[in-house]
């Protein structure tokens, strides 16, 4: 059996997370459930099955024991998550996306003593297309124009989605891009000049409660090819998220993202 807790308890990731978990009592046992300082569901409790669990506040003392903490929080949460993990040594599932170059090099530093999944997104489909536009990127030429849309709920705070950007890294690894140099957000008005053959674009939509939908385009010269995933569910990646902490309890330290976890 598996100990975990989960940061970010009562958002939509959280909450999935622990629901799933919560009907697997024989693989995993719930240690934690923790939100920040702000969260008004502070000292409320969770009804999880058989299960009733306090949201507190992850210090110190939370992480008892062998285990890992997953991460779906925000910037100042991951943070702090990084910090008590290592602490205790237990590894932690980072699914938090949009953060800070400083943040990454924490989790940098951090996978040197604890094992550590990164992932922009957790799910099976995901980075299985990211293999397949890395390959279309690879295979076809410079007269194949790039373009990755992006659509999710009206929620989400940070745009490009980690997801889209997970995809045109894939491509530009392909490519022998720098993305920063060859990634276009598309914006109203007049382009200055023709489209470079070196160029992906992206557009970002935010509506409604789509749960997240990504599709790369390569539009050559008299063909197009079209290669998209549709989350219909958040359980998606919630079930990918206890994968990975399923990986990680037979790791001692590391680095690894979702495509070590699933073997692609």
């Amino acid at each position: 059996m598996i100990k975990i807790a989960v940061n970010g308890a009562v958002g939509r990731m959280g909450s999935r997370i622990l629901a799933l978990a919560s009907e697997a009592p024989k693989d995993f046992e719930i240690a934690g459930a923790f939100e920040h300082e702000k969260s008004g569901q502070r000292g409320q409790r969770l009804s999880l099955g058989k299960q009733s669990l306090l949201v507190e506040g992850i210090n110190k003392s939370s992480l008892k024991g062998k285990g890992v903490l997953i991460d779906f929080s925000g910037p100042t949460g991951t943070s702090a998550a990084l910090v008590h993990a290592a602490k205790a040594g237990w590894g932690v599932v980072v699914g938090t996306t949009g953060l800070e170059p400083a943040i990454q090099k924490s989790i940098q530093k951090f996978s040197r003593t604890i094992p550590i999944v990164y992932s922009a997104n957790m799910s099976v489909g995901v980075n299985l297309i990211a293999k397949l536009v890395a390959l279309a990127a690879e295979k076809l030429g410079k007269d194949f124009d790039i373009e990755i849309t992006e659509a999710h709920h009206r929620h989400k705070k940070d745009a490009p989605s980690g997801t889209a950007l997970l995809l045109a890294e894939a491509i530009t690894r392909a490519k022998g891009w720098q993305l920063e140099k060859v990634l276009k957000m598309r914006k109203p008005g007049k382009s200055e000049t023709e489209r470079s053959n070196e160029e992906i674009g992206m557009q970002v939509i935010r509506a409604g409660e789509i749960v997240g939908d990504h599709t790369v385009l390569f539009a050559g010269l008299a063909e197009t090819i079209e290669i998209t995933h549709r989350a219909q569910s958040r359980d998606t990646f919630a079930r990918g998220a206890l994968t990975a902490a399923t990986f990680l309890s037979k790791k001692k330290s590391g680095l690894f993202t979702m495509a070590d976890v699933l073997g692609i």
